[in-house]
């Protein structure tokens, strides 16, 4: 894991409201926030909560080094008291959180913080970026992998990510998502999610003609030669020579191709003319992969016309979710404790999206015992218990007319322990675990949801109790 510290990476109001809640003797005051996000990217049906592993990394190794502190002294805003509470400050609240790869909609908690108000506060704009960032690429690359309908997606976008960390941990990302394999070797090396590539063109370029660069490369990999076919004229010559290649330096081997790639041009065509071409040369195993700014529209529409494509390379699209780059994650609170008591809280805006949903909570996802498929999510305070054997009233929030009636359904709570009282609680899982969890919760959706323009509107709603307990703190602030 990369051990850089990270502790100033924070909004400086972080800190002012820190010193300000030290010198009010506040610091020791439990607050609870919630992190959500409040509409879905690509106007799809849903999202995948991911960053979780980055933010347990981060909190464990949270401190304030002399330095630090030395840097914020010379600001001249901070009290020294405060300075002097810095030199051993950790986290020391509780924390829950979905599992990475989560299914997820707006407006629901994918991490609820309690600590002490100063750690709580101070925790936050790290946790946005993470989550803000993962999530955004694992969402971005769950489309690409459903569009792609079974055939791999390899993620190629760490040179055009923005910056080192967002390349690694975006590939990440994109693997939980269902990418196959990254083109960024330091994911590999931390994460074990496979490190793919083959060629550029600057390979074919260093010699004399494209058929010795193929030669070249075949007797370097036999086992495993995709060349890329685009540098001069993909069928002319690129083809062609591939064939060559593989007649003169792999047939006599005993070894055959692993594929080529198409990086340009008319990829749909291409890949029809390639694909003939290859399978009359008797190579009808040579996989054809292909790359050059593709996203899941573009990868769907090729494939409804008949591509001959086995797999996509996806860089600046994926890396960057070009389409939708903003998740829009917040932080905000919802309760306090005064006196051993949950005292809610909530934001009010004349802006009605903005308008927070009050106190600690779980969330619950319900789940049709035939189908196995989710059907709702309900918000309920944190004492709230569901009984699956009495029929449950769901309110969609946009039509409060409109409402499901779930029978025959099991529960599950979202939210998992992951720190308690600063210790982690939680057993992280492993890459592999994380991506086979992501992909048995994308299948609990039905397809309306998972449609890439006008998806179905899942239900998420707040409990009765919830819901009155709004409305209360609503009418208070009226009057």
């Amino acid at each position: 894991m990369n051990k850089t510290n990270y502790t100033l990476l924070c909004d400086f109001y972080e800190l002012t409201m820190g010193n300000g809640y030290f010198m009010e003797k506040m610091g020791k005051n439990i607050a609870y926030f919630d992190v959500f996000f409040r509409s879905v990217p690509d106007n799809g049906g849903f999202a995948i909560a991911c960053g979780l592993n980055s933010i347990i990394d981060y909190i464990q190794n949270l401190q304030f080094t002399d330095d630090d502190i030395e840097f914020l002294r010379q600001k001249n805003v901070f009290d020294e008291g405060f300075l002097n509470y810095l030199k051993n400050f950790k986290f020391t609240g509780d924390m829950w959180a979905v599992p990475e790869g989560t299914v997820v909609f707006p407006n629901e908690p994918i991490i609820t913080v309690k600590a002490p108000v100063i750690e709580a506060q101070f925790i936050e704009t790290f946790l946005l970026l993470c989550i803000n960032h993962q999530s955004m690429v694992a969402t971005k690359a769950n489309r690409i992998v459903r569009a792609a309908d079974g055939r791999a997606v390899m993620e190629f976008g760490s040179r055009r990510s923005h910056g080192a960390t967002a390349a690694i941990e975006g590939a990440r990302a994109a693997g939980i998502a269902g990418c196959a394999g990254t083109a960024c070797t330091q994911t590999d090396k931390l994460y074990g999610m496979k490190a793919l590539g083959t060629m550029a063109h600057s390979w074919i370029l260093m010699f004399d003609s494209e058929l010795e660069a193929f030669e070249a490369y075949c007797r370097c990999y036999p086992d495993n030669a995709v060349l890329l076919v685009d540098t001069y004229n993909t069928l002319k010559s690129g083809v062609p020579n591939a064939i060559k290649a593989f007649d003169n330096i792999l047939k006599p081997l005993g070894k055959r191709p692993a594929g080529i790639r198409l990086d340009s041009g008319d990829i749909t065509y291409l890949s029809k003319k390639a694909r003939k071409m290859l399978d009359d040369a008797g190579y009808p195993d040579c996989k054809i992969t292909a790359s050059n700014s593709l996203d899941e529209y573009l990868i769907r529409d090729m494939l409804l016309q008949g591509a001959k494509v086995d797999s996509f390379g996806v860089g600046e699209r994926l890396i960057t979710a070009k389409s939708s780059p903003v998740f829009g994650g917040v932080y905000k609170l919802c309760a306090v404790e005064k006196n051993g008591e949950i005292v809610p809280k909530i934001k009010v805006s004349e802006n009605v999206g903005k308008i927070t949903n009050p106190d600690f909570k779980k969330v619950y996802r319900f789940y049709d015992k035939q189908t196995n498929k989710a059907v709702a999510d309900l918000l309920c305070k944190y004492d709230e218990q569901i009984d699956e054997n009495s029929p449950l009233k769901i309110f969609d929030p946009d039509y409060t007319w409109k409402r499901t009636i779930l029978t025959n359904f099991h529960a599950r709570v979202l939210l998992e322990k992951i720190f308690e009282g600063g210790k982690l609680v939680y057993t992280q899982p492993s890459f592999e675990q994380s991506t086979a969890y992501c992909k048995t919760e994308v299948e609990s959706l039905w397809d309306e949801v998972k449609r890439f323009e006008n998806p179905h509107k899942y239900y998420v709603d707040l409990s009765e109790k919830l819901w009155n307990e709004k409305q209360k703190l609503l009418m208070a602030v009226k009057n």
